[in-house]
């Protein structure tokens, strides 16, 4: 019996091409009507500039954003929602902590902390921050498998570590890190400030910020069903109440004196200028879409068509299956055909209505210590199903016996 967490039937675009099989929900999410009519009827109900307008219109979008807000800190399970900071997504929350806790914090001799497993967004910051401190950039390295090698990263956290920025799982292979483990080490060793990248945590598990004793955690919104260009970094507030702002504007400042300023307080110290209130409702109305569902359910079902499709995959000759067992992945099947580029495949597979990822996925370190260039990426979300499971297969057949005759 074929069926999906979520109807496609509540998502608009796979409703009007049946014959698509999207599994690239790991680069981004197909948006459900409800998070489609939350932003349409923003701007149709709602649209002033909150925070700025003594008049009704503007306290409505105000008291929208504020709720949107505290729907997100619900979710990810942070009871103090001022700590819920919004950004464009998590490239830009990493980077607001690198440039302001970073550049206040970090000095010639602490050393950064960051594992072989990151995606750009979680390495470049912490690099070129390194590189822009003189402090040293330490790498922990991975296990056959993919995961994130514990006992170097014992080995690698010491005293001098400042800053360790970790997964929570990663887009490229699926591997879910054992994050109160990691954790467990870190604090053991060090005093270090803890990131974690939750970009492809938060759509597929369920996530307690308060619970798991780290000091940020970020996220985007349109890999979790809501809109582009809008993201959230979550953190502690006494740390981030000693940090500066990370841009200059209007909302984030308290008063402005000729030759000085104070700044707002939290979260809006670190929202300059007008807020993408639109998105935020958009991304709260994924939020509860996503809560109806239920995380412990949508973790489920990813799991099983994941089951699915590894096994049927490993049947083909020639494959090659990257990350960590089924049970210590996401909803990622990430592999390469022998004597198939990824690129090839993933036109192939276009052509049979199948979108899969095929690159680097963002993740070069990693790429390299596979030892490939690219991998073909299928990954699965709320609105898949088994029909999608064998429609990779076929495709997946159909360019094996392509390149074959080629041959």
């Amino acid at each position: 019996m074929r069926h999906s967490l979520a109807p496609r039937s509540d998502f608009p675009l796979l409703a009007a091409t049946p014959g698509l099989h999207y599994l690239d929900s790991a680069a981004t999410s197909q948006k459900p009507a409800a998070v489609l009519n939350a932003i349409r009827d923003f701007y149709e109900t709602a649209n002033a500039n909150p925070h700025r307008g003594a008049y009704a219109l503007s306290a409505k979008a105000t008291d929208l954003y504020h709720d949107a807000r505290a729907t997100i800190a619900r979710f990810v399970g942070v009871a103090d929602s001022d700590c819920v900071v919004f950004t464009r997504g998590t490239t830009e929350a990493m980077n607001l902590v690198a440039s302001s806790w970073g550049r206040t914090n970090v000095q010639a001799g602490d050393e950064i902390v960051v594992t072989a497993l990151e995606h750009h967004a979680n390495f470049v910051p912490w690099q070129q921050l390194a590189l822009q401190t003189g402090a040293t950039l330490r790498i922990v390295e991975l296990t056959a498998h993919q995961s994130i090698d514990l006992d170097q990263l014992r080995d690698v956290v010491s005293t001098r570590t400042k800053l360790v920025a970790i997964t929570h799982v990663s887009n490229a292979v699926g591997a879910i890190t054992p994050l109160a483990e990691a954790v467990h080490i870190i604090r053991a060793r060090s005093a270090a400030v803890i990131v974690v990248d939750g970009a492809q945590a938060v759509p597929h598990l369920p996530v307690a910020f308060d619970t798991l004793d780290i000091d940020f955690y970020a996220f985007s919104g349109h890999k979790l069903l809501g809109p582009m260009g809008i993201g959230c970094l979550v953190g502690r507030r006494a740390i981030l109440e000693k940090m500066p702002p990370y841009q200059f504007g209007g909302d984030m400042i308290e008063w402005v004196h000729d030759f000085d300023c104070t700044w707002n307080v939290l979260p809006h110290k670190f929202e300059a200028g007008t807020p993408n209130a639109a998105d935020a409702v958009g991304l709260a109305a994924a939020v509860r879409y996503l809560e109806a569902l239920g995380m412990d359910q949508v973790r489920a079902h990813e799991l099983s068509l994941l089951e699915k499709a590894e096994a049927a995959v490993r049947a083909l000759p020639g494959l090659t299956v990257y990350g960590p067992a089924v049970a210590q992945r996401s909803g990622v099947l990430s592999f390469s055909v022998a004597d198939v580029h990824p690129h090839d495949l993933a036109t192939i597979l276009d052509q049979h209505g199948v979108c899969i990822r095929a690159g680097h996925h963002c993740a070069q370190p990693l790429m390299r210590r596979l030892g490939v260039s690219a991998t073909a990426r299928a990954s699965f979300y709320v609105y898949s199903d088994e029909s999608d499971v064998e429609a990779l297969v076929t495709a997946l057949v159909a360019a094996q016996q392509i390149f074959a005759a080629v041959d």
